[in-house]
């Protein structure tokens, strides 16, 4: 399953969980949040881990990179469109 498909499949039952929903948001505010997250997607059953986060955003983000401008030193500097632990909770 791919984050994108994981992604989607929480959001759907964090609308319909509120006490779930809460519980994401919470991470937020953890000493650990990106491990407290991915623990709560693994108890609902999806197979989510830090791992997983970090290499997508590091991805897609050296994939935008390439494209703009040869993916040189010109390139425009894209700052946060790395990170899927915060455009989750901001979609929330």
């Amino acid at each position: 399953m791919s984050l994108d498909e994981i992604f989607r499949q929480m959001k759907t039952k964090a609308a319909a969980d509120p006490a779930l929903r809460d519980r994401l948001l919470a991470t937020r505010d953890s000493a650990t949040p990106i491990s407290d997250f991915c623990a709560i997607f693994r108890e609902e059953g999806f197979p989510l881990y830090e791992m997983d986060l970090i290499e997508a955003g590091e991805a897609d983000y050296a994939a935008m990179k390439r494209s703009t401008n040869g993916g040189g030193e010109n390139s425009p500097v894209l700052g946060g469109s790395d990170d899927y632990f915060a455009m989750f909770l901001a979609e929330l």
